[in-house]
């Protein structure tokens, strides 16, 4: 039984990311400001209020999923699939060389399988019941990849799901490093969707949180004065977390050093209060100090009274441009499941390189969002810890702290 003190490290990351197909790739274009966000191509959205969206252009699943099983799962688990392997070879981690029941796989999951409900939906509606394939069963199921990943890498340790929306990438990686501190010796974790149906947009589309602005580059704008909402996008980011030991000394990015998680049952009205006092015990779980903090990955709601409440949320802990923030899935738009999975890959990559990625399409700041955010261009900085912030639809609210390559992870 492994110390509840122990550290949980994260030795492996897998990216399929509207930015980029792989870590380097998705690096650079986050560096380089540059979007993945377009016109939806995988239906023609023609028809729809909100026709842009941030999509994982490069992928082909018969480029990296076994042929037998690209028609008994959908693109999401297609997509946690390849990040799965490449996280686990950038952590060096072979699966043979490790007991199958010390490793886990963990992962979050918001819309799971639509696209390929839709299709067989279509079938029974079109043709009938005899057409509808035996894998809509479990295909669109929250916790096939969780299956499929544990499957495909023989791993029979204590897998899950966790399906919190937005937040969900982060309680993942946080029940991770609870495994870690029972005797788990690896987990696969994060998350990772794909909602790019019509009928995972028409699903989308009730709560009003979407923007229908023409315009790619500022429909989403979050803390900007005229923010008016947010885009769907696909893909996320798949973390090995393991305890630190010899075996990955030379394979880290960084250690999990505290989390939180709290509720708002007001559905956003008392969100600078919840979220404020998440920080908080994250903090306090971490045994660090706001002055400990370097910089924050925020949430970036981009909808006025969220981005208000957040921003009161982190000035309310750090003081009024006491700390810099940024919002790089301004390049990818939120990806549900996926998205705070692929905040931790950027900011450990920050961590790594000691320069802060920027919040593309926001140009001014709207009143009251006393924070300093960084726009534009990157910025270099001495970088120690980072704070990632989710916040699912819903009302959850999780805050997960992160340390550089050799911050605690003896």
């Amino acid at each position: 039984m492994s110390s509840a003190s122990e550290s949980a490290v994260v030795t492996g990351i897998g990216v399929a990311a509207p930015t980029g197909l792989g870590i380097d790739a998705h690096w650079q274009s986050v560096l380089a400001g540059k979007t993945g966000i377009a016109r939806i191509t995988r239906f023609d959205p023609s028809g729809y209020p909100v026709r842009f969206a941030g999509e994982v252009s490069e992928f082909e699943a018969a480029e990296w999923v076994p042929g037998r099983l690209i028609p008994q799962t959908d693109r999401w688990t297609h997509l946690a699939l390849y990040a799965a392997e490449a996280a686990l070879a950038d952590a060096a981690a072979d699966p043979a060389a490790f007991d199958e029941y010390d490793m886990a796989v963990v992962t979050s999951s918001s819309s799971s399988g639509t696209e390929f409900g839709q299709r067989e939906m279509d079938k029974l509606y079109n043709k009938g019941p005899s057409w509808v394939g035996v894998y809509q069963s479990i295909a669109w199921f929250y916790a096939a990849t969780t299956g499929q990943v544990a499957i495909r890498h023989g791993m029979r340790g204590p897998c899950g799901v966790i399906c919190a929306e937005q937040a969900g990438g982060l309680d993942a990686i946080a029940k991770s490093r609870r495994l870690i501190r029972a005797g788990t010796k690896l987990v696969v974790s994060g998350g990772l969707d794909s909602a790019m149906c019509p009928y995972a947009l028409v699903s989308q589309l009730p709560p009003g949180r979407l923007s229908t602005l023409p315009d790619p580059e500022r429909a989403y704008a979050p803390f900007d004065a005229e923010a008016c909402g947010s885009l769907p996008g696909e893909g996320g980011a798949v973390i090995i977390v393991e305890p630190a030991n010899e075996r990955n000394r030379a394979h880290r990015w960084g250690t999990v050093l505290g989390y939180a998680a709290g509720f708002d049952p007001t559905a956003g009205r008392e969100g600078a209060r919840v979220l404020q006092r998440v920080i908080e015990r994250a903090l306090a779980d971490a045994e660090l100090a706001p002055a400990d903090i370097d910089v924050v990955f925020a949430d970036g709601a981009g909808l006025p009274a969220d981005d208000l409440a957040e921003a009161q949320a982190i000035t309310g802990v750090f003081g009024p441009q006491r700390i810099p923030v940024t919002v790089p899935k301004t390049m990818t738009g939120r990806l549900y499941g996926g998205g705070s999975s692929l905040d931790v890959a950027t900011a450990l990559l920050a961590l790594r390189h000691q320069v802060i990625p920027p919040t593309t399409a926001t140009t001014r700041l709207a009143p009251g969002c006393e924070i300093d955010l960084v726009l534009e261009t990157p910025r270099p900085a001495r970088l120690r810890t980072a704070l990632v912030l989710a916040r699912g639809y819903g009302g959850y609210t999780s805050a997960l702290l992160l340390g550089g390559p050799n911050t605690r992870g003896e």
